[in-house]
């Protein structure tokens, strides 16, 4: 029997320069038990595949003939099993943290390239030692990647309301991410 998907078309937000994370999620939530999501893109939309398959989804992409992106969103397990696993929240004490020693303004790039820049950053860190970057919108894939990578976080909007800063304390995991 072939799973049944709902189909979410995000490519006229993505065009209008949109984040369509938040619909995502609500999509997602709303899912039936077996029920797949059918997610059509203007780009291949790699961090997503780690923050679905946090959430006990697989995933298969292809992409089509005018250079947009299909990616079909499979349950693995049941998603009482993905909801026990911990969220990624920012650390309390980065006031204790020491400056910066790295800083990235990435306020011009389009997703997922300050993502990208940034965890690559990370990887010619020491642990402990915290990255500074500026972002047009709020991180939401980047953060379960930070978590999953051991790092430490702590962002929000600039007083300008429209620039997003994050830092990122390196943490001892991220040898272990391949």
């Amino acid at each position: 029997m072939q799973a049944a998907f709902l189909d979410l078309d995000l490519r006229p937000v993505l065009r209008a320069g949109g984040e369509p994370f938040q619909q995502i999620m609500e999509a997602v939530a709303t899912l039936a038990p077996g029920q797949g999501l059918r997610l059509l893109a203007t780009f291949k939309p790699v961090p997503l595949f780690s923050v679905l398959g946090s959430k006990g989804f697989s995933h298969e992409e292809r992409e089509l003939e005018d250079g947009d992106w299909e990616v079909l969103f499979r349950p693995t397990r049941s998603a009482s099993a993905a909801e026990t696993e911990p969220s990624a929240a920012p650390t309390p004490d980065a006031a204790a943290w020491p400056e910066p020693v790295q800083h990235l303004d990435n306020r011009e790039l389009d997703p997922p390239e300050p993502m990208v820049r940034i965890l690559a950053a990370t990887e010619t860190m020491e642990e402990g030692e915290v990255l500074s970057a500026l972002l047009c919108r709020e991180p939401t894939f980047l953060i379960p990647e930070l978590a999953k990578r051991g790092h430490a976080w702590r962002g929000g909007f600039e007083p300008d309301g429209q620039s997003y800063k994050i830092l990122v304390r390196v943490g001892a995991s991220r040898q272990a991410v391949a």
